[in-house]
């Protein structure tokens, strides 16, 4: 017996199997993670250094967790480090939001430290570098210094004494006027190939005040300098840095060999480059700035609360990681990749519900049916998940682009109900469908070939949910900029689309944060909950769910069943413009001569093919104007049909008289027609089955060559007169 529609699909050995290729598919997905260096159980110390200046991004995030990997792994220790050498970006409000990003990647440092808590002992290494002669001041103005840097040409103050360089080093200490336009620069090599180690500044003069240190210290270290003193003054054993750092990985080693102190190990990994974003502060403050976003946890943002808000988790992020491993290499990524291991972890939990466009929505009309409340799976394949109440009924509401599929006489699966036969289909003068009556066939079971649509019944007893479903895409149109080119240029300013819904009732009990999804439109996520009517504004507020992306390049189906959909990816695309017909070969009918337009078997193609047109358009989620000329045509074509026909267009069907060739009198040729008729719709289904599986070329060319043969035979017999 045939599984009910509340319990599709039902889990069989194909899907244990299925099951076992995502295994499978999981253990591929983790990365290889480069073993670190003289790394001991218990006594590896990693450290995440940000600078507290804005919020974390998911750059951030991924040398966060990765860090956080190293410390479970080893049983280790996580310093965080709060990188404030620069008194004039640091903002005592960042802290606390860094401190909040991090505590929603749900990682919990063993320490919290400060660069600033070693200034005393960063300055001493300073002047021992000074008293050594590996230091000098130098008062060269920063644009010659840095053209000089460039050409390799030594200052005027490399070669002055160390009481001179003390005596300039005192005025950067008491930040007089001549203090300021010095900085201390390391003596190492101003011929290197290598340009950070062309005597790098490691401390400049500011009389900023210092968020922590006021005004105690008029000279600051840079992070350079600082870095490697910190790291092993904290006992950091190994140091994780992007590759972009490489460079100065020479002259992070230089500054521990000359101070003498203990040597952290760098392990380096790639940097997170994702398509259409901009990582850079300024750049995103820009769109703050101009209102192109509503804040800093804007969904279209890539910063850890912008991407939590629009339904990452932190566990999809993990295995994101898990999968690069210890990659070195430099790509750029498409975001797709990072939701798709977000879907492995949401698709499992996820409660269904159900949700129309409002503007959209259309009557069916169930005279037998009996206004009751039934409770069934939030989730076809987890129990654990729970149950909701679904409420039946006469009048339920489906989508309007669900009711364009449909046809009199068809058999649908309503999701959670059963079978329903559609009777009759109510147009008005401009030929739109503004309701639909059907009958009840719960007594069939059979769900395999019906078109599975959703559905909410209309009752006083549990009243619509308001809800608005937003859809976000890319702030940057452009997938990767050029180093010259300005990101303005390439700004979406309607990146932000709402839609109206009426809401599954038990969407009233939502809490910000749930994910959840939505038969046939995809996961959301609940952005803000159902409100009942205000007392102050006499108004109730609707629950908004945003759209989380699961990692397809193409949206979830709204309207027809998932075989049809699936079905119209596998023939040819037709434009909107054009509307031609698909070819017979490619919708599995004979295929016949150049025909009039009073064939009925090319109006019967034609109305396929523009059925197709329309569910395309829908699928790729085109301009609304777009989908409503298509669906017009569709419309036309099928009153053209019913004109010609006396019947309604079904998908399936073909003419009547194609159905029941001719027999002539003395002779089985009808019954071998009917017959042949049969084996080509057959042999049409296995080209269709083969393409769509990308079977090899050699076996689809030979069950397209019999297809064809079929078609010849019975055309020869039983088409002669057409």
């Amino acid at each position: 017996m045939a599984a009910s529609p509340s319990s599709m699909p039902v889990p069989t050995k194909a899907s244990e199997n299925s099951s076992a290729n995502q295994s499978n598919e999981k253990k591929q997905d983790v990365g290889k993670f480069v073993e670190l260096p003289g790394a001991e159980m218990g006594k590896v110390v990693v450290r995440f250094p940000p600078e507290a200046s804005g919020y974390l991004h998911i750059g951030h995030a991924k040398a966060a967790l990765l860090n956080q990997h190293y410390q479970v792994t080893f049983k280790g220790k996580l310093i965080m480090r709060f990188d404030d050498t620069n008194p004039e970006k640091e903002k005592e409000d960042f802290e606390k939001v860094i401190l909040e990003d991090v505590s929603m990647l749900n990682i919990k440092p063993d320490q919290f430290t400060y660069t600033s808590d070693h200034f005393d002992t960063i300055m001493k290494f300073a002047e021992n570098l000074i008293k050594e002669g590996r230091a000098y001041v130098d008062d060269t103005p920063p644009e010659q210094m840095k053209q000089d840097r460039e050409q390799r040409i030594e200052s005027k103050n490399r070669s002055n004494s160390v009481e001179k360089n003390l005596h300039m080093w005192e005025d950067m200490k008491k930040g007089t006027d001549y203090g300021q336009t010095c900085c201390l620069r390391a003596k190492i090599d101003m011929n290197s190939n290598n340009g950070c180690m062309r005597d790098p500044t490691i401390y400049r003069c500011k009389n900023e005040a210092h968020p922590r240190t006021g005004t105690k210290y008029k000279i600051y270290p840079t992070y350079d300098f600082a870095c490697p003193i910190v790291d092993s003054v904290e006992g950091v054993t190994h140091a994780l840095r992007t590759t972009e750092y490489h460079d100065r990985d020479e002259q992070f080693y230089w500054f521990i060999d000359a101070l003498g102190i203990r040597k952290p190990y760098i392990w380096e990994y790639s940097r997170l480059n994702l398509n259409n974003t901009v990582l850079s502060k300024r750049k995103l403050t820009w769109f703050v700035d101009q209102g192109l976003v509503d804040g800093w946890d804007d969904p279209r943002f890539p910063t850890v609360r912008g991407v939590l808000r629009r339904g990452m988790t932190v566990e999809g992020l993990k295995q994101f990681i898990a999968a690069q491993g210890g990659s070195r290499s430099v790509v750029n990524m498409e975001w797709d990749k990072i939701w798709a291991f977000n879907k492995k972890v949401i698709d499992p939990v996820a409660p269904r519900f159900t949700a129309l466009l409002q503007d959209e929505a259309v009557v069916v009309n169930v005279p037998e049916a009996q206004e009751e409340e039934k409770h069934v799976a939030k989730h076809p394949k987890n129990a654990d998940v729970g149950t909701k109440s679904v409420w039946y009924g006469p009048k339920v509401l489906i989508d309007g682009a669900d009711a364009e599929t449909l046809s009199e006489g068809e058999m649908v699966t309503f999701i959670n109900w059963g079978n329903l036969n559609i009777i009759k289909i109510n147009r008005n003068a401009q030929g739109k469908i503004v309701s639909l009556d059907a009958k009840l066939n719960l007594a069939n079971k059979d769900y395999k070939k019906t078109t599975k649509i959703t559905w909410l019944a209309e009752t006083a007893q549990a009243p619509f949910t308001p809800a608005i479903c937003v859809n976000y895409e890319h702030l940057i149109t452009k997938p990767v900029l050029g180093r010259d080119e300005d990101f303005k240029t390439f700004v979406n300013r309607n990146s932000k689309q709402e839609e109206c819904m009426l809401g599954d009732p038990c969407l009233k009990d939502l809490k910000k944060g749930d994910i959840i999804q939505l038969q046939r439109r995809g996961f959301y996520i609940c952005d803000q909950p159902y409100e009942p009517v205000s007392p102050y504004s006499c108004k109730e507020s609707p629950c908004i769910l945003i759209y989380i992306p699961d990692g397809h390049t193409k949206e979830m189906p709204t309207s027809g069943s998932k075989e049809k959909s699936k079905a119209s990816t596998t023939k040819k695309t037709v434009s909107a413009e054009t509307c031609e017909a698909i070819p017979a070969t490619d919708v599995g009918l004979p295929s016949t001569p150049p025909a009039s337009a009073s064939n009925p078997l090319e109006l019967f193609q034609k109305v396929a093919a523009q059925g197709d047109v329309v569910r395309d358009l829908k699928v790729k989620k085109a301009p609304k104007s777009e989908v409503d000329a298509a669906v017009q045509h569709l419309l036309s074509l099928k009153t053209d049909y019913k004109q010609m026909t006396g019947q309604e267009y079904k998908p399936g069907n073909p003419p009547a008289k194609l159905c029941a060739p001719p027999t002539l009198s003395g002779s089985s040729i009808g019954t071998d027609g009917r017959s042949l008729y049969d084996k080509v719709s057959q042999q049409g289904e296995v080209v269709r089955k083969l393409k769509s599986e990308k079977a090899p070329k050699d076996q689809v060319d030979a069950a397209v060559k019999t297809l064809l043969a079929l078609k010849t035979e019975y055309k020869e017999k039983n088409w002669s007169g057409i």
